[in-house]
């Protein structure tokens, strides 16, 4: 079954088309960085270079909290997708979101947003080749022809394109070289893991290249849906990327025109239950990676793609121009058996349809001397319709609350950063950014009996008028600056210290129910009362860092120490409720109050004699409310004292140990890490069914390259301890309003608020799996 989305009206932007087709702009040597991306390069000396604040300079001169991965080193490691970089930066969580293969649930120092339908802004921007992903569907990026992955800890606004309030990861693809290029890389591991990338490049001309990449990915389950017979915690993907690029390396400017695409027709993740069914007795399974969720319709199937224009041209030796041009779309259909089990206890079948296009323009001065920055201008153009069913057969015959959510964003923004040198040590950096959201929401929901709604197929009748019917639309303006200091007492020590303001758009709950909302008079309330009732307000951020980073001969360090209030926390959920007289469920969406954040990183990496290597990274972090008004009884109450900051464990760390040496004329790379992550809340209300106490990790790699560099042979281990631990979960029992504790019955088990059986389900990490890799290149 497919459901069909709106269009957006306007067309694809393409930037300025006598700037973008002009002669190519902006490019750099073949043995330098770019200028345009973040890069993480290795030199002779092992310094790393970046050019995080969009220039060409060492890690080590940012005054910015920053980890970066290069393509060698994901290789090198076995990293499979985007999620498997968080076990070694400090203070981060990436993790596929609960009951999906695909939709990404991202968190830095505490900030984040786990819920991935419409209206909620994300707290951590993801970007694709400095193309800002809108939406968390689709985001999960596989890793292949990576050149590097950065994560940027702390707010961003006044160097990218999109404020982004937490932080903000950055997944670069390689460029084309200006030799014929061909790779192919095999990999077939347990659970049937057979993978293969084929990528290739040509050049055209003396300034013309093109080239692109097809990868097939898959695995057999982790478990199996014992229902359905289908397998749980598969993959089967195809993805493929298109370039064609114009100029660069000595040429006095860049194109890019660049298309990709994804399908991913994995079965449904389905969740493990916690507790026995409390209506029918259902044992908890033995596997934690087996189900018995009947639902699937809509088949399982998420499909994205894109279309990217980058344009860069030097208007002189100091000033450079540049243009980012994007239009993508998303379809996520998805079907989501909250109580995994046959019975239509909470079903839910879903359908996420995204589509947006962007526009930003850079200007960057950089004249070699005391002063460089830029200036920019960013539009994005957005919309996420969300559409679903709740059904609940087993509480009344067919009883279902279908949801559709319609909302789009429109923003603009002009921003700025500039770095002076006051000396040869002291540096001050100033920027600041104006932003203009706009966020629109039509929203519908209408109870069906008899079956589930005609949306998905079903076939329920209406009952009674909808108890949301919609539309309205919120602007939300502010300025957010940022500034820094340096002091270098010498090239190979920097202290710095700085400031910067996030700010995030607030929206509509879009599973509110707008009967639910108080009338100023009797009867039903009005558009205005529902939009007020339904409306959330924006967060903001204040962070503060001190930091260092330094070079003492054959170690390299950076270590950072960080506080941020954290203010109007966006707090979204679900609760049971009744509507019409009947039994469902209600979006409640609050502005939490305050937060403080306070921690420390650290990251450190050595290279010692005779191929010795060891590195590693830690971090902790004390998140706290400290209000947290919540509604008890039609009574605002403060129960800061008995909630959690989610997705945000105390402690991070990991430590890898290398060895590099000849063998047989050919290079020989072994690794091994350690990862540790603390006891982790999936939810504000603890949970001691779903929350993660702390657990390791061990991965360990080794890799071969045969003289030349044409071919080379890698194994790879993930989770070599084989440890089970929790990601994510549903969960719709009682709990106390104020403490949050679980109120359980007279047969031991929680109280289910939502259908007979309750709910209460978990979502796991992978379990062990071990791969070889065999790759070659021309």
């Amino acid at each position: 079954m497919k459901i069909g989305s709106k269009r957006l009206s306007a067309a694809f932007l393409v930037g300025t088309s006598a700037m973008a087709w002009a002669l190519p702009a902006a490019a750099q040597s073949s043995d330098a960085p770019s200028v345009d991306e973040t890069q993480a390069a290795v030199d002779e000396d092992e310094v790393i270079v970046v050019t995080a604040r969009r220039r060409v300079e060492r890690l080590l001169d940012v005054p910015l909290a920053v980890s970066a991965f290069s393509g060698e080193d994901l290789e090198e490691r076995g990293a499979l997708d985007i999620t498997d970089i968080a076990a070694s930066v400090p203070n981060v969580t990436l993790e596929a979101s609960r009951a999906t293969n695909s939709t990404l649930s991202a968190f830095i120092r505490g900030v984040g947003q786990q819920d991935p339908v419409s209206g909620f802004e994300q707290g951590v921007g993801i970007y694709l080749d400095d193309v800002y992903l809108n939406r968390p569907q689709a985001a999960v990026l596989d890793i292949y022809e990576v050149e590097r992955i950065e994560v940027l800890r702390g707010p961003q606004g006044t160097l990218y394109g999109r404020n982004t309030i937490g932080g903000a990861v950055k997944y670069v693809t390689k460029r084309l070289p200006l030799e014929p290029s061909f790779k192919a890389r095999a990999t077939y591991g347990t659970y049937n893991q057979a993978e293969g990338v084929v990528s290739a490049s040509l050049p055209v001309s003396d300034l013309v290249r093109m080239g692109g990449s097809v990868a097939r990915l898959s695995r057999g389950g982790f478990g199996d849906n014992l229902t359905t017979g289908l397998e749980n915690y598969n993959k089967d993907i195809w993805a493929g990327r298109l370039s064609l690029e114009v100029g660069g390396y000595d040429e006095p400017g860049f194109i890019r025109l660049q298309g990709d695409y994804t399908k991913d027709t994995s079965d449904p993740r389905g969740g493990t239950r916690l507790i026995p069914g409390l209506s029918s007795g259902a044992p908890i399974l033995d596997n934690v990676f087996d189900t018995r969720g009947a639902l699937n319709d809509p088949e399982q199937e998420v499909e994205s793609y894109g279309v990217s224009l980058h344009a860069e041209m030097e208007l002189s030796d100091a000033l450079t121009v540049r243009s980012i041009s994007a239009w993508r779309k998303d379809d996520s259909y998805t079907p989501i058996d909250f109580d995994a089990l046959p019975a239509v206890d909470l079903d839910v079948p879903g359908a996420y349809l995204n589509e947006q296009i962007s526009q930003e323009f850079q200007l960057l001065w950089d004249d070699g001397g005391a002063l460089t920055g830029l200036l920019g201008f960013y539009y994005l153009d957005a919309k996420a319709d969300t559409l679903f069913d709740v059904r609940i057969f087993t509480t009344f015959p067919g009883l279902t609350a279908f949801t559709r959510a319609d909302v789009e964003t429109e923003t603009y923004a002009v921003f700025g950063d500039f770095t002076f040198d006051l000396s040869e040590q002291i540096s001050l950096s100033v920027g600041g950014r104006y932003t203009w959201d706009e966020r629109s929401a039509d929203i519908l929901r209408q109870n069906y009996l008899g079956g589930g709604s005609p949306i998905f197929g079903g076939a329920g009748v209406p009952f009674g008028g909808p108890s949301t019917d919609f539309d309205g639309t919120r602007e939300f303006k502010k300025f957010t600056p940022r500034a820094s200091i340096s002091f270098m007492p010498t090239p190979d020590h920097n202290l710095y210290a700085s400031y910067s303001k996030g700010f995030k758009g607030g929206g509509f709950d879009p599973r509110g129910v707008g009967v639910n909302a108080p009338a100023a008079v009797p009867g039903a309330p009005t558009n205005d009362e529902v939009a007020s009732f339904l409306s959330f307000a924006p967060e903001e951020v204040d962070s503060y860092e001190v930091g260092y980073k330094g070079s003492l001969g054959i170690l390299n360090i950076a270590a950072a120490a960080f506080y941020a209030d954290y203010t109007d926390v966006q707090i979204p959920g679900s609760v049971a409720c009744e509507v019409g007289g009947l039994p469902t469920f209600c979006g409640v969406v609050s502005n939490a109050g305050k937060a403080t954040f306070k921690g420390l990183e650290l990251e450190a990496n050595a290279r010692f004699d005779g191929g010795f290597g060891l590195s590693g990274s830690l971090g902790y972090i004390d998140a706290q409310y400290e209000e947290y008004i919540t509604n008890i009884g039609n009574t605002p109450t403060d129960v800061a004292d008995f909630r959690v900051v989610q997705n945000t464990p105390e402690f991070t760390g990991s430590v890898t140990a290398s060895y590099d040496a000849d063998l047989g004329n050919g290079d020989l790379y072994l690794g091994a890490t350690l990862s540790y992550r603390s006891k982790t809340a999936q939810f504000e209300i603890p949970n001691p069914y779903i929350d993660q106490d702390g657990y390791p990790l061990l991965d360990a790699s080794a890799k071969w390259t045969a003289p030349g560099g044409r071919w080379s042979f890698g194994v790879y281990g993930k989770n070599l301890l084989d440890k089970e631990y929790k990601t994510s979960g549903y969960t719709f029992i009682l709990t106390d309003p104020v403490t949050g504790e679980i109120q359980n019955g007279t047969n031991g088990f929680p109280i289910p608020t939502l259908g007979p059986e309750g709910t209460l389900t978990a979502f796991y990490g992978n379990p062990r799996q071990v791969f070889a890799t065999i790759t070659f290149e021309y």
